[in-house]
């Protein structure tokens, strides 16, 4: 069976971008100028760039014209039960974890009410940096009840994955709820994340539960706008 057209188109315009032939920020020929270079129509031309445009390599913007992007990493937590690190590897990307801070706290409101204790109770606050491909991706923020795991702290949570350390001591993670939110970044995020200031964030308040629905997990997720975007998946 003969490959489409469009298909072939967007292969080679993404041949040319890997090379460096259309280099990040490059601005890459018009529709009219493409449809004449490959000797097709413009809708075949506008299938093949709105195909790269969806996978993040290109990104159309107003009064400049389609320009090379970073390519985005396509994220599936949002309906799959994974670890980053599983997630990363799997799709071929190198995975690095920096713990930026690990203790015990008291809760606050928020954590209380969202691990469903007392305010006060001990907590674990786990901060980690997400990496990918030596980028840093998300900054992720982890309160995990200590009454039920009083040994956490001798985990390196720099190798070990936070769900695998759960179900290890018995409390596997079998749902999850999550919300999501866009926001901007401050000073500080800004500077862990390699992004500006004011730049969009993916947001996520993630709540893990186990069985009977005995919350385990409750984490805040920092995702780099730039270069994420989410798979949500929904069937009836």
């Amino acid at each position: 069976m003969s490959i489409p057209l469009h298909k072939k188109i967007r292969e080679d315009l993404l041949q040319k971008i890997k090379s460096g032939e259309y280099a990040e920020n490059d601005i890459i020929p018009t529709e009219l100028e493409l449809a004449d270079i490959y000797g097709v129509s413009r809708p075949t031309i506008r299938q093949a760039v709105q195909s790269l445009v969806n996978d993040g390599y290109l990104e159309k913007r107003k009064k400049r014209g389609t320009v090379v992007t970073k390519p985005k990493f396509q994220q599936e937590f949002t309906h799959v039960i994974e670890s980053f690190d599983s997630e990363m590897n799997r799709k071929g990307l190198a995975p690095k974890t920096k713990i930026l801070a690990f203790n015990v706290v008291k809760a606050n409101e928020d954590v209380a009410e969202n691990l469903r204790l007392k305010k006060g109770e001990q907590v674990y606050k786990l901060i980690r940096l997400r990496y990918a491909e030596d980028k840093p991706v998300v900054l992720v923020t982890s309160y995990i009840p200590y009454r039920l795991f009083p040994n956490f702290q001798e985990i390196d949570f720099t190798t070990e994955k936070l769900y695998k350390a759960l179900e290890e001591a018995g409390y596997p993670v079998s749902a999850v709820a999550r919300k999501l939110e866009v926001i901007k970044s401050d000073e500080t995020t800004s500077d862990l994340l390699d992004i500006e200031i004011d730049e969009p964030l993916f947001y996520f308040h993630t709540q893990g539960f186990a069985q009977d629905r005995v919350p385990v997990e409750y984490s805040i997720s920092k995702y780099r706008g730039d270069l994420n975007y989410f798979v949500f998946e929904l069937s009836q």
